[in-house]
């Protein structure tokens, strides 16, 4: 018995549809999901795993079956079918992949959306100023307009009376002594907001329903060639290693002190840049114990693949006692120097003798005291 075309269709497209949405839900290319945010992403990426998976064997079954299907026999020497067009055949794969991409898209909104990467409310906290809002006249005022806005990202200009959000969170973030310590601020202007919009660096990160609210813990991080840095405010603790609790928020407040740098935790799902005179943030919950790997995602000098630092998801309990252990390490490390250095001489004098066994100049130990 011969089965019609059109069941074997339904057939095929049973088991590729059966197929695709089994490999798309089981790749297994992606690490352990460690935030709640990172849940969403793999949401999208599955997505579109199943859809490419769909795609993939369809073309690449159709390719197999028509080279076995309509290859040269042996002795055929005749000229093949003339073939115009199917105009319907190419409004379908026209529409198609048009819908697919579309639907992709709206979706990675969605996603983008939910973990807080889009804030409307930004745009309303620091109204476009006028002159933004002008209708282009001359070719070459618009020109020069557009030029100052892509270049105010970059710089200072033009000049504005509008307030400095990245100051203002510098400022906010350099109230923190140990992190005033770790940052050389005073060096790097921060430069002004996003013009038109009235926004700091990108902010990512919290749910639509955590918008506007503080969150349960803030890490200040600095990125210098080649280490990062944490400091814990109202805390003192100051470390290489990043140690966040399980089931609450945290965000990263970042910043550099020398080129951009990138902060990225593949099992987060997340990353954000660390430029210098921007304040970034990035906002995540952890929901899976274990130790990860912070990774510089942005080529910033000839040892970036050794900018690394451990990041360690804890439960509260093991979080408080790792604090606790950090505060008596902080206390006994300034009774001991307060020990060793009892009088009142300055780092440079104190370290001049050692320093002068080693080789190192004072002008040296000055620079990199600052």
């Amino acid at each position: 018995m011969k089965i019609p075309s059109s069941i074997w269709t339904l057939l095929i497209g049973i088991v590729l549809t059966l197929a695709s949405f089994w490999y798309g839900q089981n790749h297994g290319l992606l690490p352990a999901a460690a935030t709640d945010e990172a849940v969403l992403v793999d949401g999208l990426f599955n997505a579109m795993m199943i859809v490419s998976t769909g795609i993939f064997l369809l073309v690449e079954g159709i390719l197999i079956y028509s080279a076995f299907k309509y290859r040269r026999r042996a002795g055929d020497n005749e000229d093949g079918p003339p073939v115009e067009g199917n105009v319907p055949l190419e409004i379908l794969w026209t529409a198609i992949p048009a819908i697919i991409v579309i639907g992709i898209s709206v979706y990675s909104f969605d996603v983008y959306n939910e973990i807080g990467g889009f804030d409307p409310h930004a745009i309303h906290e620091a109204p476009m100023s006028q002159e933004s809002m002008k209708m282009p006249g001359h070719g070459s005022a618009f020109a020069q307009r557009a030029g100052t806005a892509l270049a105010a990202t970059l710089s200072d200009t033009p000049p504005s009376t509008e307030p400095n959000l990245n100051q203002e969170k510098s400022d906010e973030a350099m109230q923190d002594p140990a992190t005033a310590e770790v940052r050389n601020a005073d060096q790097i202007p921060q430069l002004r907001n996003a013009p038109g919009v009235g926004i700091v660096a990108p902010t990512i990160g919290g749910t639509p329903d955590k918008a506007g609210k503080p969150a349960e813990l803030q890490v200040n991080v600095t990125g210098l060639q080649y280490a990062w840095i944490f400091t814990y405010p109202e805390t003192g603790i100051t470390t290489g290693e990043m140690h966040v609790p399980i089931g609450r928020e945290v965000q990263i407040s970042m910043t550099a002190n020398d080129v951009i740098h990138a902060f990225w935790v593949p099992e987060f799902r997340l990353k954000q840049d660390a430029i210098p005179g921007r304040q970034s943030e990035i906002r995540f919950t952890p929901k899976k114990a274990g130790d990860y790997v912070l990774i510089c995602a942005e080529l910033c000098g000839p040892y970036h693949g050794a900018m690394r630092a451990p990041v360690v998801v804890e439960p509260q309990e093991a979080f408080d006692k790792w604090m606790q252990e950090q505060l008596v390490a902080s206390k006994e490390t300034l009774n001991q120097a307060i020990a060793v250095n009892p009088t009142d001489l300055s780092p440079n004098e104190f370290l001049a003798p050692y320093t002068k066994d080693m080789g190192i100049k004072p002008e040296i130990l000055h620079q990199v005291h600052h």
